[in-house]
């Protein structure tokens, strides 16, 4: 990992876009194709075999492959040249076989899809260790009280298992059209010169099918060059689920001001540190996920940009992609496994929760008061003797019941219970429990269990 990537990436993520990760997907395609046109006899087996052990990562020289990239617009053409070069070496009659009916986006394109099928895979791992600590929070947390926030100004109670069911949800719902995009974005792409397969006459299709199945990739209705819906689909998704994970962020982030107190990340060694500050307990878990849910946004719009491609290859728009799409990739696989962290080793203070709610004094329920008064001395009249009240508690510091139970106009409707329970947040917690548990109903069935 570079040190300039190292808070926009994963230590898996950046190995696997490394020169050297790279170049092995690279020339997996080439070797796959080699030995698939063999077998449908285009040419010798023997040549097949020869490019094969020709193709491998450690053979070739990617700094050399990445300036000559720059001379030739694509990494596909200096390194079929390399691979060429190496297969001539041993066999010069193989090496006329090396790329045989491709073209140079057709290795590029299906270098990416395979790198992205193994992003899948590390950002399917970290969800899936994600959306069980969220569900074992929402679950464990069920009744604990806390605060709602609207507006960043204190609210009305809910619960923090409801809080952490949103979380959930909301990433469940971005997990399932992440893997929808993934579905159909992970496809070969192999249409050669002009997306026809005129080089290899009536075999091209049966190549194509043939190297897809070699490559454990479906195969497409047709070539798809200049065609990015799939893979614009896939990012936007990306986007998405990094905004939720942002969200969170941010939530968590807020729960853990020294003010608020509320939760923590967990604490391990050089782990939220301050380099001047001993007292500091920083969410750098959670900075992050912000991190990556601030970059990624920009990044979206610019493959949403390059969709534009001329006719049947593009100038300018394809080139654009592969640097965006890896670090799309990577910041929205960072957001996943620091938040899966973070919601790992999250401490929940519930005492603190409560003593937040009791600390404003029962202003957050001058709603229930109003609703109790409405009946007796109509809506708006409730409304404007509760924002009288509430300033009068403010200005003396004491308790909204107390204030209320003094007013005249109250003394007659509300006895001494209704005011003991005004301040109780168990009791004015509505449906918060019907909703956390519609939430987890929502989600998929094997989703949160422990099965790996």
């Amino acid at each position: 990992m570079r040190l300039i990537d190292c808070l926009a990436t994963t230590e898996k993520l950046a190995a696997l876009f490394s020169d050297g990760s790279v170049l092995e997907a690279m020339l997996r395609f080439e070797a796959a194709l080699a030995r698939v046109e063999a077998r449908l006899g285009l040419f010798p087996q023997a040549a097949a075999e020869k490019i094969a052990a020709a193709a491998k990562p450690e053979f070739f020289d990617a700094e050399a492959i990445s300036r000559d990239s720059l001379l030739a617009g694509t990494p596909g053409i200096p390194l079929v040249k390399a691979l060429r070069k190496r297969v001539h070496a041993d066999d010069p009659a193989a090496a006329s076989f090396v790329h045989w009916g491709a073209t140079s986006q057709d290795v590029a394109d299906t270098a990416l899809v395979l790198l992205l099928k193994k992003v899948q895979d590390i950002f399917e791992s970290d969800l899936s260790r994600l959306e069980k600590s969220l569900h074992g929070l929402a679950e464990e947390h069920a009744n604990t009280v806390m605060l709602g926030r609207t507006l960043m100004q204190s609210a009305p109670p809910i619960t923090f298992g409801l809080k952490a069911a949103g979380w959930l949800a909301a990433i469940h719902r971005s997990r399932k059209r992440l893997n929808e995009s993934f579905t159909d974005a992970l496809i070969l792409q192999f249409g050669g010169a002009s997306g026809t397969l005129a080089f290899l006459g009536d075999k091209g299709m049966a190549v194509g099918k043939a190297l897809a199945d070699e490559l454990e990739l479906a195969y497409p209705e047709a070539p798809w060059h200049t065609h990015r819906d799939r893979l614009a689909a896939l990012m936007c998704a990306c986007g998405v689920l990094t905004g939720v994970l942002g969200k969170m962020a941010r939530d968590v982030s807020l729960l853990m001001q020294s003010e608020v107190g509320e939760v923590a990340e967990a604490v391990d060694s050089g782990r939220g540190g301050s380099s001047t500050m001993p007292h500091k307990h920083n969410p750098v878990g959670c900075v992050l996920a912000l991190a990556a849910a601030n970059r990624v946004p920009g990044l979206v719009a610019t493959f949403l940009s390059a969709m534009i491609q001329e006719h049947e290859r593009g100038a300018g728009g394809w080139q654009a992609e592969w640097p965006t799409v890896a670090a799309i990739t990577q910041a929205t696989g960072l957001a996943i496994n620091s938040m899966a962290e973070v919601v790992q080793g999250l401490s929940v203070d519930t005492a603190r929760m409560r003593s937040n709610i009791q600390a404003t004094n029962g202003a957050v329920f001058a709603e229930k008061a109003m609703l109790l008064l409405s009946p007796h001395l109509g809506r708006e009249a409730a409304y404007r003797l509760l924002e009288k009240a509430n300033r009068q508690a403010v200005a003396s510091s004491r308790r909204l019941s107390d204030v209320v139970g003094e007013m005249p106009e109250v003394k007659d409707h509300l006895d001494f219970k209704a005011l003991h329970d005004l301040e109780v947040p168990e009791l004015y917690l509505g449906v918060a429990d019907e909703f956390r548990k519609r939430l987890l109903a929502s989600l998929d069935p094997d989703s949160c269990s422990n099965k790996e």
